[in-house]
């Protein structure tokens, strides 16, 4: 499989020297990192205007896809970390939603985040493309359901492309933007679970067929909710059960709200619907039992969850250390890997949320360890600093796609 790496001239660039590009396309699939408003020497731009930096963040990813021969209306799925209101995640979804047309309809989520991973920085936005080597479209079944959290005219709640399952983000929004049952996480999880499973059977999908969860949940940083909530989630998947990531945030834009669930699936012919799991000997793992497995390889694509610094028995390991954890956790993304005879030059995307701030030296502390992990063109990539991650002392948490040729 031929595989293509973006990082036009002109685009924007860390203020440090790094493998990662900012685009990769792997057979169908088109990956991209966070698209951000920085100048090509690392500076941030249009400080104070969430707008303007959400323009230019988009006008980055256009020249990414026209790098890679696709277009906006190839988008199957946009994430958003912003950091702002309830109203500014209004506007920018309206504000998204013209940028990319209305013929596209991608699913989206919105994350909104006390601070991004530079000062002044307000926004950061990924996307997930498909298109076929051959330059043809992949059909897109594309969802608007009852019932479901309020999306603009040009997003989907679902969207099936290929074999492929997109969902946006399920919560307990109302279509008017109001909160069911606000602070209510038994009630809250159970309402998301339902519109995730009813937006999954919209394109003759099941829960059994996702690979990738991810969930971002209201706590107390203690770890008090997510023990609650997990406990909840888990119960609609049996083992073994999909990669999944999960984010603690201080709080969302509309208050009362706890939870927030995204899902990737992949719905193969029967006869094809071979999935091998990843939970190597000796592996770290949660306090509590769970379905998830590390990683899951569905045909040639890989999914893996968050990797950490913890041991078999959920212990931290060099508590506090970010140069210590995110070597531990790179080491642990190899091991996952590796059992499905991949190594780390198979990652198309990574996403990294680690403690910290709107720092340059935060984030640079684990950015270099993670970029030299790879040979050079490397992956796309995300970072997003969050106050605290579940367990005290655990400072960095990675999760991956890789694409076996």
């Amino acid at each position: 499989m031929t595989r293509r790496y973006s990082f036009p001239e002109g685009h924007w660039d860390w203020p440090v020297k790094l493998t990662h590009h900012h685009a990769v396309r792997a057979g169908e699939m088109i990956f991209t990192g966070g698209q951000v408003d920085l100048d090509a020497h690392g500076n941030v731009r249009n400080i104070g205007d969430l707008e303007a930096q959400c323009k230019n963040s988009m006008a980055y990813m256009a020249d990414l896809f026209a790098d890679l021969d696709v277009e906006f209306d190839d988008l199957v799925r946009l994430v958003v970390y912003y950091v702002g209101d309830a109203a500014d995640e209004a506007h920018l979804m309206e504000l998204l939603s013209q940028i990319i047309g209305d013929t596209a309809r991608p699913v989206i989520s919105m994350i909104n985040m006390p601070e991004l991973c530079y000062p002044d920085m307000l926004t950061e936005i990924e996307g997930v493309a498909m298109r076929r080597p051959d330059g043809t479209r992949v059909p897109k079944q594309c969802h608007r359901l009852d019932d479901m959290p309020y999306l603009p005219d040009g997003f989907s709640h679902v969207l099936r492309s290929g074999d492929m399952v997109f969902t946006s983000e399920m919560s307990a929004l109302t279509s008017h933007g109001t909160v069911e049952a606000p602070g209510d996480i038994p009630t809250q999880t159970a309402k998301t679970m339902e519109r995730l499973t009813r937006a999954l059977s919209a394109v003759g999908a099941e829960l059994q067929d996702i690979v990738k969860l991810s969930t971002f949940y209201e706590d107390d940083l203690h770890g008090s909710a997510w023990r609650k909530a997990a406990g909840l989630r888990s119960a609609y998947f049996s083992d073994p059960g999909p990669a999944a990531t999960g984010i603690p945030v201080p709080g969302f834009a509309q208050e009362g709200l706890t939870t927030k669930i995204a899902a990737t699936a992949i719905c193969a012919p029967e006869n094809d619907r071979k999935r091998r799991f990843s939970w190597p000997d000796g592996h770290w793992n949660w306090t509590a039992p769970l379905p998830y497995k590390h990683g899951n390889m569905c045909g040639n694509i890989i999914h893996i969850g968050g990797q950490v610094a913890l041991d078999h028995q959920a212990n931290v390991l060099q508590s506090g250390d970010m140069v210590a954890q995110t070597r531990i956790a790179m080491d642990n993304l190899s091991k996952v890997l590796a059992e499905f005879d991949a190594t780390l030059d198979h990652v198309v995307k990574v996403t990294t949320f680690y403690q910290g701030s709107a720092s340059a030296d935060a984030l640079h502390e684990n950015l270099l360890i993670r970029s030299n992990s790879y040979t050079a063109p490397g992956p796309a990539t995300t970072g997003i600093p969050v106050p605290a991650l579940i367990y005290e002392g655990m400072v960095i948490e990675i999760e991956a796609i890789a694409i076996l040729d």
